[in-house]
């Protein structure tokens, strides 16, 4: 049985995070078979280069190479053979992030990480994304309050004209692509949250091939 792939995105402080346990147990209880991941990272070596991209200087082109470099490692080593066994991945952050960050913050162009999206997926995207939107002041408050006085990563330090750009670059691959997403309010409670992201995962269950619930048990 082919396996289903949900990205969750948004900007950093929209709270997505939270809820990719809770989304991974939520299947699970149904008797589906969930891996969760993360980008960048998934991989020993993508972990490494996650270390790279959240603490060390380089140059935008630099940084949006070593994402790619990172993402291919993780759709060989993990997110393929899940897939191809049928399993449901769930992923901190996919492909949408690097137009947001790379391209709607850094300024790469977005026909350059097209050409890298084509070389590396070979087409494979994720077939369900929930964009956590949030007013990026807001997430501004939660990102200090997260850090409790430890140091903000590259892209968490970023001024909040950055952020507004990746948030309005997220909303654009909205449009580009609009039956893939589920936008998520995120000022929300976590309680009317997850109410409606329970609703899609059952809507997504109920759409699959010969019925995942039952399929994905045996």
């Amino acid at each position: 049985m082919q396996g289903f792939f949900l990205s969750l995105e948004g900007i950093d402080g929209a709270g997505k995070s939270s809820h990719l346990e809770w989304a991974a147990e939520h299947l699970r209880a149904q008797g589906v078979r969930v891996i969760t991941t993360r980008e960048p990272g998934g991989t020993p070596l993508g972990e490494r280069v996650r270390d790279l991209l959240l603490g060390q200087s380089m140059a935008a082109d630099t940084e949006c190479l070593l994402v790619f470099a990172a993402r291919a490692e993780h759709l060989s080593a993990v997110i393929r053979p899940a897939l191809a066994r049928g399993e449901w991945v769930i992923s901190d952050r996919f492909t949408d992030a690097t137009y947001a960050y790379q391209c709607g913050g850094r300024g790469v162009p977005a026909a350059r990480i097209g050409e890298l999206e084509n070389w590396t997926q070979q087409g494979l995207n994720p077939n369900r994304t929930w964009l956590f939107d949030v007013p990026v002041e807001l997430a501004q408050e939660r990102r200090a309050q997260r850090g409790n006085g430890n140091p903000l990563d590259r892209f968490e330090a970023e001024a909040q004209d950055f952020h507004q750009r990746v948030r309005a670059q997220y909303r654009a691959r909205v449009q580009s692509d609009p039956k893939r997403f589920l936008i998520v309010d995120s000022s929300q409670s976590l309680e009317q949250i997850r109410e409606r992201l329970r609703a899609d995962l059952e809507h997504l269950l109920d759409d699959l091939p010969g019925n995942a619930k039952s399929n994905q048990t045996a």
